[in-house]
């Protein structure tokens, strides 16, 4: 049985998104950020940080990492590409993800959202904004001409690389200068898996 640790309100989200994509069973155990650091969460991520997958003790943290797990070993006829080449295109793009955008979103997000009010520099979220141009750029020149990030159907690829840029919603983000792109993610989170994602803890 597949247990799961996280809540849909952190990184835990990308996760989930996989996993309802996939249409597995699977047991949400739903748990808030500041409770990663319980003893009893500790026994499974002595990191203390959410998400945890248990595929019958096979333990694993780190959403991206999860998801590329899932989708090899419960994907290959949907989210897991059948070439060796595919497998290289969808690393890339996970990884380029995570160093080329989470930051930036996460800085946005911090004086747009999260920080009280006194706390937050309008200055930092602009430089923040600017500094997504040049990535979002590659990214929308990826999509041009393709429906997906490796062709013609979705893949983890997608999914990894929608999920982080799910930070953006939270504050509204324009993705007007970027129109493949922008279509690109109306159909990513238009799926019934991302639409299920939004009923869950």
């Amino acid at each position: 049985m597949v247990k799961f640790y996280g809540t849909s309100k952190s990184r835990s989200a990308r996760s989930l998104w996989a996993l309802e994509e996939l249409g597995l069973k699977y047991e949400h155990i739903a748990t808030e950020v500041p409770k990663a650091k319980s003893p009893d969460h500790l026994k499974v991520n002595p990191n203390g940080h959410i998400p945890v997958l248990d595929d019958d003790g096979v333990i694993l943290w780190e959403s991206l990492a999860i998801n590329l797990y899932l989708a090899e070993k419960y994907g290959k006829n949907s989210l897991w590409p059948a070439s060796v080449e595919d497998h290289g295109q969808t690393y890339k793009w996970s990884f380029w993800a995570i160093t080329e955008l989470e930051s930036h979103f996460l800085t946005l997000l911090s004086h747009k959202l999260f920080l009280p009010a006194d706390q937050r520099d309008e200055k930092k979220a602009t430089d923040a904004a600017n500094a997504l141009k040049a990535p979002l750029g590659v990214l929308d020149a990826a999509l041009k001409g393709r429906d997906y990030l490796l062709g013609s159907s979705f893949s983890i690829a997608d999914l990894n690389v929608a999920a982080v840029l799910m930070f953006g919603t939270y504050v509204k983000f324009d993705h007007s200068a970027t129109p493949a792109l922008k279509a690109w993610l109306e159909k990513a989170y238009a799926r019934e898996s991302f639409k299920k994602l939004r009923s869950i803890a």
